[in-house]
Formats: structure tokens, C-alpha cells, sequence
């Protein structure tokens, strides 16, 4: 994610904008892949273990993208490498598990899911003063958490079953990922929009720029 929850300031440099702007392509090509994922899970008649495979490796492809996503501070940088590395380890466990059974699968998929889910939930609410948008990462977490709910909800759950929740998922996530990315690329325009927009000192008084407003704020 790019903003913490605890610690936010309202204040929103150009520096801290563009380094978020960097993550836009990657957000553009994690939410490609996703989509692609996604109809591929749902056109591809599945084995558990070649299942397995592909989620774990999908798994993978996350952490990593994660892991490179910069933030608004080292704080941020930090718990996004930590998650990035916690999904990657996540999608070699499921790949090397000796014979996995769907109930393994069902509960590496839905866990990951609801701790994720959580993760973007947070970090949305955190950036709601920096992302006109940001209502689309809460909508991303909160898909994400009934996700994980349903693939946990069953112990007996079938391969149909875990096929239907990942195809979801990668489709629904990959779509506002995608949309996310461009909002992203064009946040340092966004700053430099409201570092100029002038505003009245007072009845009447002189025109002053506006460095606290770098976006739509909710309240």
C-alpha cells in the first residue's frame, strides 16, 4: 500500500506524490496479469495439482509486485517488502506442499485473501486524502475478504469451488487495479493542481496558495 493508517499526514509533497505515481505501471501490468489469471482459472479444466501450481505462482507474481511498490515513507516501504515476502513465500508453499489436497488449497487461498483484504481495507481508509479514488481500494478489499471467507467456509470444499473464488478474485481485482493505476500516474498533477489553486486570506484579503489540499478530502 502507499499511505499508513496511523500516521498519515495531510500534507502531500510532490516528491512523496511522484514516488507514488512510480508504482502506476505496476499497478497497470499486476491488474493485466490478474484479468488474464482470472479467465484462464475459469477456461481451463483444472487437476488440484496443476491448480495448486498456477495459484502458487500467481501467489508469487503478487509478493514480488508488492515487494517493489514504493509507499509515501521507509515506514510504508518496509511493510509492503514484508508482505510482498510473506506472499511469495505463501505461493512456494503451496507450489512445493507434497500432494496438496483442496482442502489445503482452500485454506492458503482464502486465508491470503482475508489478510489482504484487510491490508488494502486499511490502506484505502488511510488514503482517502490522497487518492480522489480511494473508495476503489476499499471496494478491493472489501471483495477480497468475503473471498477468503467462502474459500475457508467449507472444509470439504470442492475444485469448482476454489475455481469460481480465484477467478473472481483475479478478474474483480485485476479490473480496479487497472483503473487505479492511471488515477495513481496522474497524482503529482493532481498535487501541483492544488498547490496552485489560490484561496482568499480573509474578507477580502490577498490570494495565498493552498499547500494543504492535494486532494478531495472525506470526512
Amino acid at each position: 500500500m502507499f499511505v499508513s493508517p496511523g500516521d498519515f499526514a495531510h500534507r502531500l509533497s510532490r516528491e512523496a506524490a511522484q514516488s507514488v505515481a512510480s508504482n502506476w505501471w505496476r499497478f497497470l501490468l499486476n491488474g493485466l496479469v490478474l484479468i488474464v489469471a482470472g479467465v484462464l482459472i475459469f477456461s481451463i479444466d483444472w487437476s488440484v495439482r496443476s491448480l495448486a501450481t498456477f495459484l502458487g505462482a500467481l501467489f508469487i507474481f503478487e509478493g514480488l509486485t508488492t515487494a517493489l511498490t514504493a509507499g509515501i515513507d521507509k515506514r510504508v516501504r518496509q511493510a509492503n517488502v514484508i508482505t510482498g515476502l510473506l506472499s511469495v513465500a505463501l505461493g512456494i508453499a503451496i507450489i512445493v506442499w507434497p500432494a496438496p489436497g483442496i482442502v489445503a488449497v482452500a485454506i492458503f487461498l482464502g486465508a491470503w485473501l482475508i489478510v489482504m483484504g484487510t491490508i488494502t481495507i486499511s490502506g484505502a481508509l488511510a488514503a482517502r486524502r490522497i487518492l480522489p479514488d480511494w473508495w476503489l481500494l476499499l471496494l478491493l478489499g472489501l471483495a477480497e475478504v468475503p473471498l477468503g471467507v467462502l474459500a475457508l467456509a467449507d472444509p470439504g470444499a470442492t475444485l469448482a469451488a476454489i475455481v469460481t473464488v480465484g477467478g473472481i478474485w483475479a478478474v474483480a481485482v485485476g479490473v480496479m487495479r487497472v483503473v487505479l493505476s492511471f488515477e495513481i500516474k496522474r497524482l503529482p498533477k493532481t498535487v501541483d493542481e492544488a498547490f496552485s489553486e489560490p484561496v482568499r486570506n480573509g474578507a477580502g484579503g490577498a490570494l495565498k496558495a493552498r499547500p494543504d489540499r492535494v486532494a478531495p478530502s472525506v470526512s
